[in-house]
């Protein structure tokens, strides 16, 4: 991440609230991804920060994507729409997969001409793209344990593994091709058994669709849920690593292409808020600080994605004064736009400033202009 001292450049720079993302720590954590799971083809998840500035980081660095909404779709598109008719539809058809399972009859319509992979998980699913979008490759999402992930995906994705190949063929015998499995073991998977039970299930339906002559089947997409660095306590994605490299080698045979849909462990640590004091009150005897950014701004994810976002001070004050625990609330009149009741700051004042790192992921993608504070300006370094 930038240095305290180049974030308060860029806050006298630009104002606050102020977004930084730098492209260098973007690089960095996809070149780690595949550093440590080589087998793995690496789909950013676009809706994880969908800003065409990052998703041409990520394309120039090779990577593939995730998009779950046609304007997610072209967003990626535009970085091979100048590319010749043929060519571009095997970029479209190696490096895009649709990963929503439930898509609207316009969706599917806008989506046939491009014939890219998309995701299904119901039979009803498989009727709507027969009529709407015939051209494209199905992957089928089966549901897996998301035990211990900070955010649960099972209840609303993903089919029974019992009725998975019936599915499979069900979506054949409508004359469509099912290219493969995938699964998600919930955003934030902090529960590494989660992807060791994912990842069996996936091996039994495999092997029971081979049996019954669908061996085309050959694509295993695990998904995300890769965790973020948040605090100390969670496992490096190294260990993750070991442990899905050698489920893969003993379950899988070498030809089988494997897929990733990582959002949050890409974009996360790549994001830095500075935001500025506005107000300071004394409430119950606790400290409490107002600042120009909340939970209907970059802090969204606090609501939305149930990730606590720490706040630092910047040196001097961070250095010269001690630490109390205090309250720290957002700039709209709603008391839901809490960021924290229990943040470690020292005494501040007004106009200064404070920052929170690893915001990149689900943040500034959800925040909004509730009340009229319009979203965080967005600055990029290192591009």
């Amino acid at each position: 991440m930038p240095s305290p001292s180049a974030l308060k450049k860029l806050a006298k720079e630009h104002g606050t609230p102020l977004f930084v993302v730098d492209h260098a720590e973007l690089r960095r954590s996809y070149a780690l991804f595949r550093k440590h799971l080589p087998r793995v083809q690496a789909y950013y998840a676009v809706k994880a920060n969908a800003h065409p500035a990052i998703v041409k980081t990520l394309f120039d660095a090779g990577g593939s994507f995730d998009v779950a909404s046609f304007p997610e779709f072209m967003i990626v598109h535009e970085n091979i729409k100048h590319l010749p008719a043929k060519k571009r539809q095997d970029w479209i058809w190696d490096k895009i997969i649709y990963a929503n399972p439930i898509k609207d009859q316009h969706t599917l319509e806008q989506l046939d001409q491009y014939r890219p992979l998309v995701t299904y998980d119901n039979p009803v699913e498989v009727g709507k793209i027969k009529r709407h979008a015939p051209h494209a490759g199905l992957i089928l999402r089966i549901s897996v344990p998301n035990t211990g992930s900070v955010v649960e995906l099972s209840s609303k994705f993903g089919a029974s593994p019992a009725e998975a190949v019936d599915l499979i063929a069900a979506a054949f015998k409508a004359g469509l091709v099912v290219e493969g499995l995938s699964f998600h073991v919930g955003s934030q998977c902090t529960n590494f058994q989660n992807y060791v039970q994912a990842l069996e299930l996936a091996d039994g339906i495999f092997k029971e669709a081979w049996s019954r002559g669908y061996s085309q089947v050959k694509i295993l997409d695990i998904g995300g849920g890769f965790p973020a660095p948040y605090d100390p306590h969670v496992r490096p994605f190294a260990e993750l690593a070991r442990m899905l490299n050698a489920e893969f080698a003993r379950l899988f045979p070498a030809n089988m292409e494997i897929l990733a849909e990582p959002g949050r462990f890409l974009v996360a640590t790549a994001g830095t808020l500075v935001a500025g004091v506005i107000g300071k009150a004394v409430r119950g005897g606790k400290p409490c600080y107002y600042i120009n950014d909340g939970i209907y701004g970059t802090f969204s994810g606090v609501l939305f994605d149930h990730i606590q976002y720490h706040l630092k001070a910047f040196p001097p004050a961070s250095r010269k004064r001690p630490a109390q625990i205090c309250s720290v609330f957002g700039p709209t009149c709603d008391a839901l736009d809490t960021v924290s009741v229990a943040e470690n700051l020292p005494d501040l004042d007004l106009g200064d400033l404070v920052y929170s790192e690893n915001i990149g992921a689900y943040t500034h993608a959800s925040s909004t202009c509730f009340n009229g504070f319009p979203p965080a300006k967005v600055v990029h370094i290192n591009v």
